[in-house]
């Protein structure tokens, strides 16, 4: 076995809802820790769910088909220039797989989503990871920091955990900046959640003579995170090389049912917008008054600073029935991080909150 396989250290991922129920003896908790949709899936998903239920039988669409010829209308862009994958990790895995040989390098910002190193290591490449600037991605820094040995460099817009974004002027600037033969990832899972007019898409830089990919998830806004379904889109002479990494059905055809439909649910997308701002706006004005610092988002979720030990707040939360995020895994020890949920969750949290945290009620 390599090296960088038998060093590989495991995503830490959270234990189910119900085993830490069992565990710590207590019932009707809730999560506030995956940055998942509190509104729960797509109503017009969970139709097309039900009616597909009896066709298990048969194996899932190879090519999934429909869902790239709804995603191209839904995009504007070319059924050739998308792939859909496992989530969007699985597409990202595809991209290292292509793209990286052995002791090449993939840049990306620190802290950002934990699978980027991941990733790399298992593809035997190395990660470069460039420290954030004020808590936002310094593009800058990470179009100096390519090398002869460079090959990949991602970019999470928003950025996972901090909520922060780049904008349109330093975006431009970092993509003049690259060589040519950096293939650029932008990360885009939380982009439906974002109202600044100055943030770009990587849709809009989409050229087939640009080493540009985009990724994209049904988890967040749509709900659909149990199904792992997510796509990639890119220059058609790119996006062919990933598609003969695909397995011939790595997109299960429930998966594949539901993200057409809740592309045609654009009211509960507007939905899920509105609950997210309107949860964030609460949480503001709350750690505003408490004098708890937050970093703004543009996401679906908060970074939030305790001035003290993440673990010890995450556990004692727990035992209240509150799940959230501890950020010591993104050596973040003095921040948890919490989507926004129901209105009777937020409330239910700030409660625990506050009890922990030693407030008065």
């Amino acid at each position: 076995m390599p090296d960088y396989i038998a060093t590989l250290a495991a995503y830490p991922p959270g234990k189910p809802l119900e085993e830490l129920e069992r565990e710590l003896g207590i019932t009707d908790s809730i999560k506030l820790a995956s940055n998942e949709n509190p509104l729960g899936p797509s109503p017009l998903a969970i139709r097309a769910l039900t009616d597909h239920i009896g066709r298990l039988h048969r194996y899932p669409d190879a090519n999934v088909y429909y869902l790239r010829q709804r995603l191209s209308r839904h995009l504007g862009v070319l059924p050739e220039q998308l792939i859909c994958g496992n989530g969007s990790d699985e597409i990202l895995e595809f991209i290292m797989r292509a793209f990286l040989r052995p002791g090449e390098e993939v840049i990306s910002a620190a802290p950002s989503f934990l699978m980027y190193g991941l990733l790399t290591q298992g593809a035997g490449g190395v990660f470069r990871p460039v420290p954030l600037k004020d808590f936002r991605l310094d593009l800058a820094a990470m179009a100096q920091a390519v090398t002869s040995r460079t090959r990949i460099i991602i970019v999470n817009n928003p950025n996972n955990p901090t909520g922060t974004v780049v904008h349109r002027a330093e975006w431009e600037d970092f993509l003049a900046a690259l060589p040519t033969q950096v293939i650029v990832v932008v990360d885009e899972a939380y982009i439906d959640f974002v109202d600044d007019p100055e943030v770009p898409t990587g849709l809009e830089y989409l050229r087939e003579d640009r080493p540009l990919i985009g990724l994209r998830t049904f988890s967040k806004a749509y709900g659909l995170a149990g199904l792992r379904i997510g796509y990639g889109y890119g220059p058609s002479r790119l996006i062919v090389y990933l598609d003969r990494l695909r397995s011939p059905f790595n997109v299960n055809s429930l998966a594949q049912a539901a993200a057409v439909a809740a592309l045609d649910d654009s009211e509960f997308l507007a939905r899920t917008r509105q609950l997210v701002k309107a949860g964030l706006a609460y949480f503001y004005e709350e750690f505003d008054r408490l004098g708890i610092r937050y970093l703004p988002s543009q996401a679906n979720f908060l970074l939030i600073h305790l001035g003290r030990d993440s673990r010890e707040v995450y556990e004692q939360m727990l035992r209240l029935g509150v799940i959230i995020r501890a950020m010591t895994s993104y050596q973040l020890p003095e921040f948890i991080r919490i989507n926004a949920g129901l209105p009777e969750e937020n409330q239910r949290f700030m409660q625990a909150f506050k009890k922990v945290l030693g407030f008065a009620a």
